[in-house]
This record gives C-alpha cells, structure tokens and sequence, in this order.
C-alpha cells in the first residue's frame, strides 16, 4: 500500500510522528512537508505549495494523510485531478478551535483567530476519516466547532458537527520510546524534577516553579533539570526560577543532542505536569517510559492515558495537593524509585502502534 503523507510544519513533534510511521509501516510511505515555522502562514498558504509539489512528484498513493496545520480543502481542490478518487485521512495533532490562544496574540486580540479554527472544521468536514490523538482531543474540538458555529448569524450548519463526529476515531500518537533504551542509566542522588516541555504560557510554568519555591522555602532538598525548547517571548518566570533556584539546577536549557536529552529523563525522578494544554502529551510519555514518576493535573488527556488504578497516587486537583504530592514523594524517594508505572506506557512504542496504524490505514482501501 502506498500513503503519501502531508505535513506543512515539519518539525518537532510532527516532523518525529511522520518519520517514525514511515520508518516502522510496513506501507510505503512518501512524505512532502514544508519547514516549521511561520505556522500561521502553512495553515492558510501551505496547501498551495504542497499540492505543487504533490502535482509534480511520480507518486501514485492509495491513501493521502494528512495532519491537522493542512488546508485539506484548498489541497483537495487544487490536486483534483489526481485525489478525486483516492480516499483520505485528516490527523490531528492539535487544533485551533480548542487550543489557549495567549492574550498577547496579535490574531487574539483582533479577534482573529477562529479563521485558524473553521481551517481545521472545514478540513474536517472534507475528509473521508477524521483522526484524533486522545479521547479528550476528539471530544474537545467537537464541543468547540459547535460553539463557534453556533456563533455565526445564520446557515449554521450545525449538522456537520455530527457528520464529523461518524467519520471520526482515535489513534494515539505512536512514538519511538525503544531508542531511549541505549542511554538507560541507574545513577541517583538527590530527589531530582523534571521538566521536559516548551518554555511556553499553555504548559503553566507559573505553577510548577510555585510549587518548587514551597519546596525550597520548606527545606525540602531536591535538584532540578529544566529542559524543552525556549522562544523568544517566553515567560519571565524561567528567569526568575534560574536565578532563585540556581542551588538546586544541574540543567537549565535546551539538550543539543537526543543522548543528553534522554539520560536526564533516566536519571529524573519526579514529574510534576501543570500544563493547561495538552492534546496527547508526548514529552510526559517519553518521561514516564523512562521510569520518571508523573503527578499529572485531573484535566486534559492525562486521566485518559493514566491507567485507573493508578489515579489515586499521581492525579491532582489542585496546587495544594500538587505540593503535598511532591514532598511526600520526595521524603519517600525509595519506595518511589520501585514504582514500576513506566511498564504501562510502551503501548505507545511505534512497535506496538503500527501494526495498529497500518491494518486501520489499509481498511480505508478495501
């Protein structure tokens, strides 16, 4: 079978996600992508530089999928006379309907933002099979198209929603968890947190360095490895924790390199997750995977991919239980060590998962 995969922000996570299917599927799968970046401008201009480079490419694909940034739409329309026949698969890594748009967002603030949104409804209305990441994924972005069509001042079409809601399933993110295996190491010394997410607003740093300033006020030893890519505008509270807890870091910054990266995981014990956005929640996966142990928010994904038995030990509801949970784990850090969660997780190994994208992606076909 042959997919041609579309992805107009290749980069990061999606760049990980395209290249890990079509290095495990037994499919034969050709991507075309642009660079990530200038994401606003791929949402509204990348379909017509993808569908010229499709048009012009010796590739003849039984299945075209595609990720949420395309304007499936525009892509249809423009390679109509080669994609009229062939079935096609919309995922979404996240979308603009239910993402926390920033205040300081210039889109925001004109209220502009929903053009990013309807891009991601009309795309999924076009396509033949609409994907999620998560449940909660799947149920956010169907509670917020209804809002926003419920908003415009008529032909709502608000059947469409339900129209959506049959053609859609979940498949979660696959991933590459088997090369963190080779950095494994068992070196432990003080209590050591994580955090292993963008230095963005959405991913609730304000919280997360709260708690630790608690920790330190109280003399609770621990040290610290804050890692994640970092932005121009990102949030002064980063440099505010570097110089307030400079006693406790032994990694303050981006990891040059994905061996650096992954012996940090190995070597953290705590995870403490704050974020307010999270569509799946790779980076916690890949923590967990590596024998971290996650105290995760009672919101977003995470109840979903935290099996129930484990709920009542790592799920909080609030930033008082978020402290008491990381200092009871910290004064017991050796019972903590024997957790053996991180077993639970490599389901999401692309191992497992592909066999699981590939039988669902040859149905499409026959």
């Amino acid at each position: 079978m042959k997919i041609l995969l579309v992805e107009p922000y290749f980069s990061g996570s999606h760049k990980s996600w395209a290249e890990g299917y079509q290095s495990f599927s037994n499919h034969n799968i050709r991507i075309i992508s642009l660079p990530g970046k200038f994401w606003k401008w791929r949402m509204h201009g990348g379909a017509i530089s993808l569908a010229k480079q499709f048009m012009e490419m010796d590739f003849s694909p039984d299945l075209i999928l595609a990720t949420d940034m395309l304007d499936l739409t525009t892509f249809l329309s423009l390679t109509k006379s080669r994609t009229a026949q062939i079935p096609n698969a919309l995922y979404f890594h996240e979308n603009q309907l239910s993402y926390p748009w920033p205040k300081s967002d210039r889109d925001f603030q004109e209220k502009q933002k929903n053009h990013y949104g309807f891009i991601n409804l009309s795309s999924a209305f076009a396509s033949d099979n609409v994907l999620f990441n998560s449940k909660y994924h799947h149920d956010s972005f169907h509670n917020e198209s209804m809002r926003l069509l419920k908003n415009f001042p008529d032909h709502n079409e608000l059947d469409i929603i339900e129209k959506i809601k049959k053609k859609s399933r979940i498949l979660y993110l696959g991933m590459d968890l088997a090369k963190f295996d080779e950095h494994k190491t068992q070196e432990k010394r003080n209590p050591l947190i994580l955090w292993n997410h963008r230095w963005e607003y959405d991913k609730n740093p304000e919280v997360f360095f709260k708690c630790l300033y608690k920790l330190k006020k109280n003399n609770i030893t621990f040290d610290l490895v804050v890692l994640g890519e970092s932005f121009h505008n990102k949030p002064t509270v980063f440099d505010e924790a570097k110089s307030r807890l400079k006693d406790n870091i032994l990694h303050f910054g981006f990891c040059e390199n994905f061996s650096e990266y992954a012996k940090w995981l190995w070597k953290a014990d705590l995870i403490p997750v704050t974020n307010n956005q999270d569509f799946f929640g790779g980076s916690v996966v890949e923590s967990i995977y590596c024998g971290t142990y996650p105290i995760l928010p009672n919101r977003l994904t995470y109840p979903e991919l935290l099996p129930k038995e484990f709920h009542n030990d790592h799920i909080y509801d609030n930033d008082y239980e978020l402290y008491d949970k990381v200092k009871d784990c910290i004064l017991n850090i050796e019972e903590i060590r024997k957790t053996k969660i991180h077993k639970k997780f490599k389901k999401y190994d692309w191992k497992k998962m592909c066999p699981v994208y590939d039988k669902f992606f040859s149905s499409l076909i026959n």
